[in-house]
């Protein structure tokens, strides 16, 4: 089995467990690949290197777009939600799952304008459909195939969200008229 060494500097382990502070002191970098039965088992890292690790991973997740949005699209509340647990990685669709709170606004951004938020039963007819089909997506990959469901469904219903078919109508009381009514 081959190993990626991820530092030049290499040291066994019993000589790192009599003198850790030499070791990292004498690392080219700040780095130390500590090995045992030819293997490595651990990297031990100074303090600065750290920094600079820590640094150089936030730069990283800095979005790099020369795309400019209206501040229209954007909402205070919205742009800084609190954070929801959202598996990391690709994953199956599961019951409970939920698109993020500015899901309308990622919509309009993917090119998908949403009249309204999602229903409960838009969302449930999407959930039980994906659960079912057992394919795994990236969660913003969830969210636009729930964007384009959407927009399909709606506009396949002339525009409109579908009729709740156990919502009983309230009947109207008023006269319309020209009625005679019965004598």
């Amino acid at each position: 089995m081959s190993v990626k060494i991820l530092t030049s500097t290499i040291i066994g382990m019993d000589a790192f467990r009599h003198h850790p502070l030499e070791a990292l002191a004498s690392a080219e970098q700040g780095t130390v690949a500590v090995f045992d039965n030819n293997a490595p088992v651990l990297y031990a890292v100074t303090p600065d290197r750290l920094a600079e690790l820590l640094a150089f991973e936030a730069s990283a997740r800095q979005a790099r777009s020369d795309v400019t949005l209206e501040e229209s699209l954007f909402d205070d509340e919205l742009a800084h939600p609190d954070a929801i647990p959202v598996p990391a990685g690709k994953f199956p669709m599961y019951q409970g799952w939920q698109p993020d709170a500015d899901f309308v606004r990622l919509a309009a951004i993917w090119g998908v304008a949403l009249s309204s938020a999602v229903t409960p039963a838009e969302l449930a007819s999407f959930v039980s459909y994906w659960q079912a089909e057992g394919r795994v997506f990236h969660h913003v990959q969830w969210q636009q195939k729930l964007a384009r469901s959407i927009q399909l469904s709606r506009a396949a219903n002339g525009g409109q969200q579908k009729r709740d078919l156990n919502q009983l109508p309230e009947p109207d009381q008023s006269i319309p008229d020209g009625f005679r009514g019965l004598r």
